[in-house]
Order: C-alpha cells, then structure tokens, then sequence
C-alpha cells in the first residue's frame, strides 16, 4: 500500500512536470503546443485580452487554493502530529520515529506558508472583476494544494492511516508541551532547511505586499505600474522566486533524498519559470522604461 501511494502521487508530479518540459524545448514543431501550455498558465493582467471568457473563471478564485491548503495541510499535520508522539511513546525504531517527526516539520513550514498565502488572499491582494484565468490553470492550483502537503508525507501516511483505524486518535492522550521536544532535535539539515524557507517566506511577503500596495482598491486593478523594492530591483516575478527559495528549504528539510519531494520542486520551478518569462515579456511590451537589469526570475541568468 506504501508504495503504491507513493508511486502515484510521484506520477501525478511527473504527468504535471512534463507538459511544461515539453513546452520550453525550442522547436518550431511545437510551437502551438507552447502556445497551449501558455495559455493555460496565462492569468490576470498576462491573459490576453482578446481570449475567449468562456473556459475562464474570475482571478480572485485564487483564494480557493488556500482554503483547501489550509484545511488539508492542517488535517495531515495534525494527524501526523498525533501519530508522531505514539511512535516516540511505543516504538523503539529510531529512524522511523525521526522520519515521521520530519514529516512533521515539513508539514508545520507549509501550514506557515498556506496560511499566510490564504489572508494575502483576502487582505493584500485586489483583483480586478475583469481579472479572469484559465479553468485548467484552476484546477492545477487545487491539484497542487491536494498533492504538495500530501507529498511531504506520504511515506509514512499508510502506516498512519492504518493506526488511526486500528487504534483511533484517542487511544493516547497528546500533550502539544512535551511533543515540541522532538521538534526541537531534528537535524542540520532541518534547520538549514527551515532557515532557507523562512529566507523565501519572508521576501514572499514582502514582494506581495508591494503588489500589494500597487493598487489600494479594486477600482485601480487596471492601473498598472512598475513595481520597485526587495527582489523586484533584479527580477520581474520576485514572489516567484521567492516561491522557489522556499520550496527549496522544503527540499534540504526533507534531507534530499525523497524522490517525490524532488518532483514537488520540479514542478514549483518547471510552472514558475514558464510564467514569469511571460510576465517579463508583458512588462517589457507594457513600459517602455522598464528596468533594463531586471531579468525574468533568475537573477543574472534568466
């Protein structure tokens, strides 16, 4: 049952990776394909205007992702929270004690992440009405919030599924106190990680709020301007890059040895890359003094 799991969601990573991969390979051969991967990806002020409006929904569904990150990282990390402080109760094996409490770890950095991203959502973010996107584009965004907290632990997740049905989640008493001890003596590679996350998070918020800031109402979604400040002074989708930094530190607290958390970054970098170099592109036909150091995502190299 474990590997079959496993082996699923790392297909569904690959069946998302591909797609892109295939899109960016330079041939005129697939020069429509690439238009298709587009304008799937294509949202907002990127979404060209003359785009049929009818396999589109309004931008501001956004805030669904979140909702459904939110409420499905919260209920894996709490289960899998639960299921850890058994294992360091009942079960002598060290090394999988440390690889459910790294699951553990992983899971509390995107419930960090999901929630912030869900109050962004409401609270920083003015879509525009007009403001439309691709429903495949939709569905790949709740697809991503499904399989990317699944992915952080869906090593151990048929051992705790079949605990809670053999045993229930009240066959011991938690105490939230003397289970942050185990959290607190993961390794090197937790805490470098989880500095790195921390690093992307931060210049997340930051680069949202300028956008943020962009346009104080809803009225001004139109008014675009040139954003200025953090990473936006080298990049054009610096919340992008961010995104990437972050899910790196992810990578590095996994230990980097898990084949579907690999995919997981894959995916983040394969689906970002391919959307800032459009959003680069319109910014360069949009603003004609628009920043000339600026690259698309990666400082200095693309």
């Amino acid at each position: 049952m474990e590997v079959g799991a496993v082996w699923l969601v790392r297909a569904a990573w690959i069946g998302a990776i591909l797609p892109v991969v295939i899109a960016s390979i330079p041939n005129s051969k697939l020069t429509s394909f690439h238009q298709l991967v587009l304008g799937f990806a294509r949202r907002g002020k990127i979404l060209h205007p003359s785009s049929s409006q009818k396999w589109t929904l309004p931008q501001r569904y956004f805030a669904h992702f979140y909702v459904l990150g939110v409420a499905w990282t919260t209920l894996l990390l709490a289960t899998t929270w639960i299921y850890a402080f058994k294992m360091t109760l009942l079960s002598s094996d060290e090394f999988h004690r440390f690889k459910v409490w790294r699951a553990v770890f992983l899971l509390l950095l995107m419930e960090i992440q999901v929630l912030r991203r869900l109050v962004e959502s409401f609270y920083v973010f003015k879509y525009s009405p007009s403001a439309r996107m691709n429903i495949l584009g939709y569905l790949t965004g709740l697809f991503f919030y499904t399989a990317a907290p699944l992915s952080l632990c869906v090593n151990i997740a048929p051992q705790l599924v079949a605990e809670f049905i053999a045993k229930g989640a009240s066959a011991t008493e938690f105490d939230l106190l003397s289970s942050l001890t185990p959290l607190m003596n993961l390794g090197w590679y937790q805490l470098i990680g989880g500095a790195i996350f921390l690093w992307g998070w931060l210049h997340q918020r930051r680069c949202h709020a300028i956008l943020g800031s962009l346009r104080e109402t809803p009225s001004q979604a139109k008014e675009y301007k040139i954003p200025h400040g953090d990473w936006f002074e080298i990049v054009s989708s610096p919340h992008y890059l961010a995104e990437i930094v972050l899910y790196a530190g992810l990578l590095i607290a996994s230990g980097g040895t898990d084949v579907t958390i690999w995919l997981l970054f894959g995916f983040v970098v394969a689906n970002l890359t391919i959307a800032a170099g459009e959003t680069h592109r319109w910014y360069l036909r949009k603003f004609e003094n628009y920043p000339a150091n600026r690259n698309a995502i990666f400082p200095y190299v693309y």
